[in-house]
């Protein structure tokens, strides 16, 4: 499947932030399930919390499997420019689709558009954090920075930026 068959859409509705939540808590998101206290109260809460604009959601979906990628992310609270982009995740059926890729140049258009200054984000060190890492790395983000036993003991954060 090719990526142009697939359109960005934006949250919009109290219904799309339930599907969003409900795509993020299923067994078709996320490969490492061990989600954090904090990881499972931004799935339930933030979709909604974006209707009042305190984040970016956006979303590809399909006629049979409904959401089949989210993206998130926001304005920094210092609001100079700067963007925090927390999550993106693609259904597991249709990793190697494009979904991802397609998902991450339409934030950095629209962020561009924007007059947007940087991204941050970040990931696990983890071996099976490599393809978001890659993924990451193959739309020009580099690693910023390192936190020590981030996520639980032996887990490491790896921040990375991208200069707009």
């Amino acid at each position: 499947m090719s990526k142009d068959r697939y359109q960005v859409q934006s949250l919009g509705t109290k219904e799309d932030a339930a599907n969003i939540t409900a795509f993020f808590l299923s067994d078709r998101s996320f490969d490492d399930t061990r989600h954090t206290p904090g990881e499972i109260e931004h799935f339930r809460n933030n979709p909604l919390r974006a209707l009042d604009g305190d984040y970016i959601y956006r979303y590809v979906g399909c006629e049979k499997d409904g959401i089949i990628g989210v993206n998130s992310f926001m304005e920094n609270e210092q609001r100079t420019g700067g963007y925090y982009w927390d999550y993106i995740v693609v259904h597991k059926s249709y990793r190697k689709d494009g979904i991802g890729s397609l998902l991450i140049e339409d934030m950095i258009s629209l962020l561009r558009g924007r007059g947007a200054r940087y991204i941050i984000t970040y990931t696990c060190d983890l071996d099976s954090y490599l393809p978001i890492r890659r993924l990451f790395e193959r739309h020009g983000f580099e690693v910023a920075g390192r936190m020590k036993d981030y996520y639980f003991e032996g887990e490491d954060r790896l921040v990375y930026y991208l200069k707009l």
